[in-house]
Formats: C-alpha cells, structure tokens, sequence
C-alpha cells in the first residue's frame, strides 16, 4: 500500500501531478474540440437549409462521412497524412515543407470535425422541432433577424439541443484520449507512459479511470444545472 502512495503522490517519485495536468490537457483538448464543433456544426446547419443546393448537398456529404468513419482515423489522417500533403502541396510552389502540426491542435481538430458533424444534426432537429408560427409571429410583430434569433429562435433551440448537446461533450471527453497517439501528454498518454516506466499498469490505467470519471461526473453536474437554465429561459416550455 505504502508504494502505491508513493507512485500515485505528488512528491519527487510520484507521478500525481503528471496525472493531474494529464487531466487538465484532456478537458482542454475536449473543450478545444467542442468550441471547434460548434462552431463548424452551426455553419453545417446553416448550408443544409441553404437555398443554394450544391452548398446543401455538400454539407449533407461532409456529415455522411465524418459520422461514417472513426475518430482514430480521422486522428492519424490529420497528424500522419496531412504533413505529407502539406509538403507536397507546397512543394508544387517551390516553399518548404511546414512540417508536422502541433499534436494539440490536431487532435482538438480532428474531434472537433467529427464533434460538427453530430453537432449539425443536433442543432438542425432543434430548428425543425421549433413550432414555424412562432417565427412567423415575430415577423408580423416587425421583429428584425437579430431581434428574432435573440428574443424567438435562441431560446427555443437551445432549450431542445443542450441534452444532446451535453451527450457530445461527454463522447469528446472520452474521445479525447486517441489524441496519446501523437504523443501529446494528456491524461491517456501519461497513464500509458507511467505504467510502462514502473510495470503497474493496473494501477496508473485505474487512476486514470478515476480521473475519467471525475471529468465526466462534474460535466454531468454542470450540463445539468445548465439545462435547468435553459429551460427557464425558454419559458418552461
């Protein structure tokens, strides 16, 4: 018991703190990829209603596969494949190779595509289970787009997307740990790299369930009080 304390503390022999900002590399890496699905997810909702079909269609496409493949492909395309693209892109206008992207970044990114694709189909059954008349009745009441999408649409889509919405966050918590295969420290890497240093993989892979479960208990608690806002901002509706 004494050198589990030992292995698991934060003093000079331990790997806690290495845990610790293992974690907190995980939430940013999900929070990162988050921000980037939705953004790229409400942009998708936007084309798929567009009025000009090709933009419709193209949209329709890039959800069609990005929710078809898995998210470690789309980890080792972006990190292993697009340096080599990169370079020969840049060869073909005589530059030099850019090299490698950031293992940080290319993780949030290729989560982030994916998180977009859900995202849009979410935010997309928020606008179609919206009640038309009420739209309709702002119009007619001389409400203005912005005013519209504040006081009418806002309101109501967000009070139908944040559960499903809160589902995404969790899978991009948990999806997070593919990004260990670039080698980015985050909270699967260091638990991979502590059990391999001291051969007590059960230990260091059970700490890191730990800490999974702390991330995504304490999102559960938040999601919860914000639908609980969400919804008295929509009007208990």
């Amino acid at each position: 018991m004494g050198d589990v304390l030992v292995l698991l503390g934060f003093g000079a022999d331990g790997w806690g703190w290495a845990l610790v900002s293992g974690a907190g590399l995980t939430l940013a890496v999900a929070l990162a990829a988050m921000a980037i699905g939705t953004v790229l997810g409400a942009g998708l909702t936007a084309a798929q209603a567009s009025r000009w079909r090709w933009l419709a269609r193209s949209a329709a496409i890039y959800g069609l596969i990005l929710r078809g493949v898995p998210e470690l492909l789309v980890v080792l395309l972006l990190y292993f494949g697009a340096p080599g693209l990169l370079a020969g892109i840049a060869g073909l206008f005589g530059l030099p190779a850019p090299g490698s992207p950031p293992a940080f970044l290319t993780g949030s990114l290729a989560i982030g595509l994916v998180s977009a694709a859900y995202q849009a189909e979410v935010f997309r059954g928020g606008l179609l289970a919206m009640p038309r008349g009420q739209v309709e009745a702002a119009i007619a009441a001389g409400m203005g787009p912005f005013t519209r999408f504040r006081r009418v649409i806002a309101p109501q889509v967000l009070h139908r997307v944040l559960p499903p919405l809160g589902n995404i966050w969790q899978f991009n918590l948990k999806d997070s740990a593919l990004v260990s295969i670039t080698g980015l420290a985050e909270l699967m890497r260091v638990s991979l790299v502590a059990a391999g240093s001291t051969r007590r993989p059960f230990l260091f892979f059970a700490a890191a369930m730990v800490l999974y479960l702390v991330l995504t208990s304490a999102s559960s608690v938040l999601l919860r009080r914000l639908e609980r806002r969400g919804t008295r901002w929509a009007g208990g509706r």
